[in-house]
């Protein structure tokens, strides 16, 4: 299906509607709005491609590390379940699939959810998406939990969070990434972002954003322990690339306690 396709699927329609809890409505409103570009690398979330292959180095090296899967084997997560939460129209549940996972992807948004089946189908990509909040989720025993620039959006962060944890199986892997909140976070993803036209205005909000500290702290309270930290640091040049340093933004990897 082409991305022309996908823009004219009637998305208001919701597939489910559990969209309380954890769930802000004006932010589930905001990226619905953009569910229809989702796939178009040039569109609203031209960005988020630009993001993705850098977010996805780390989760595969992650998974290699701590599974201790082969780093030339194309189905690292083969016979394992992945639960993606905000999934948005299946950025990363799609090569998560294609590693050889159950993909479960779960998002606030009913319009996110119908392009993301509509994606997949003709892939052949058999991912279970849902229109739910994660406190709403009964699924458990997750061998990877991912969560990536969702948690800035959510309106109860500790609920969020025990939703993450209660997923994740005692063995499992979690990666979480989010904006850190800076001077720079602010200049760079809010004020030079929105001017440009390469983020949508709105989506995101500084006094929102987590100092790692922060992050660490919320996941610890709920039995989570980070295991690593790396930021994710831009150039005009090189684009997105991993980096020590944690101003931008930043993604960790989290295991029970």
């Amino acid at each position: 299906m082409t991305n022309a396709s996908i823009s004219n699927i009637e998305t208001s329609k919701p597939v489910t509607s559990e969209a309380k809890g954890t769930i802000n409505p004006e932010e589930a409103a905001h990226f619905g709005a953009l569910a229809a570009e989702w796939w178009d690398p040039n569109g609203s979330s031209a960005m988020l491609h630009k993001l993705n292959p850098v977010r996805l180095t780390y989760i595969r090296d992650a998974i290699d590390l701590h599974f201790g899967s082969d780093m030339a084997s194309l189905k690292p997560l083969a016979g394992k379940r992945a639960l993606d939460v905000g999934c948005g129209a299946g950025l990363v549940c799609e090569p998560l699939a294609r590693m050889g996972a159950r993909v479960t992807g779960l998002d606030a948004a009913p319009e996110n959810i119908a392009v993301a089946k509509a994606h997949a189908e003709p892939r052949r990509l058999d991912i279970d998406y849902r229109n739910i909040g994660i406190e709403n989720f009964d699924g458990t025993g997750f061998d990877l939990v991912t969560s990536l620039e969702v948690i800035e959006h959510v309106d109860d962060r500790k609920s969020f969070v025990a939703g993450l944890a209660h997923a994740l199986a005692d063995d499992g892997l979690m990666i979480i990434s989010t904006p850190n909140r800076t001077a720079m976070s602010k200049l760079m993803l809010v004020d030079l972002a929105e001017m440009t036209g390469q983020i949508p205005k709105g989506t995101h909000h500084h006094d929102q954003f987590f100092t790692p500290d922060e992050l660490e702290k919320l996941l610890d309270e709920a039995g989570l322990q980070v295991i690593d930290t790396i930021g994710l640091s831009y150039g005009p040049a090189k684009g997105f690339a991993l980096s020590d340093n944690l101003s931008l933004n930043y993604l960790m990897t989290v295991v029970k306690a």
